[in-house]
């Protein structure tokens, strides 16, 4: 008569499978699209400048201005409609006069966050080397 093995094993961290070590080391040799829209949305000029922004706290029309310098208030707009548009950032209007509007990103936009972080990072490493 057989008996079931009880021995217990710790499940493998999902980076160190085998799949996960060979999609590591294999050369890129072609850029996922999903990669590809997202880092054109995002490296759109002004764009991750306001991202980066936002991932500090919700912010006013006037303060993402002041957070993010040179940016035009036409330009800031647009910016704002297509990461509106694409999920990444929600406006609340607060009735009143003068109408207040502010800026947070929605939880796809804040699953930037530590992203932004890293890059901001790699940034300031990139810059003292250079």
């Amino acid at each position: 008569m057989e008996t079931a093995s009880t021995t217990q094993t710790a499940p493998i961290p999902a980076s160190q499978t085998p799949r996960a070590r060979v999609a590591a080391s294999t050369p890129c040799t072609e850029v996922c699209p999903q990669f590809h829209e997202a880092i054109e949305l995002i490296g759109k000029r002004w764009t991750g400048a306001i991202v980066c922004a936002l991932t500090e706290r919700p912010m006013r029309f006037g303060e993402l201005g002041k957070a993010v310098p040179g940016l035009s208030d036409r330009l800031l707009s647009q910016r704002l409609r297509e990461l509106e548009e694409e999920g990444l950032v929600e406006r609340e209007v607060e009735a009143g006069t003068p109408v207040r509007v502010t800026y947070s990103l929605t939880p796809t936009g804040a699953d930037l966050g530590p992203a932004i972080r890293e890059l901001k990072a790699w940034a300031k490493r990139w810059k003292q080397t250079g």
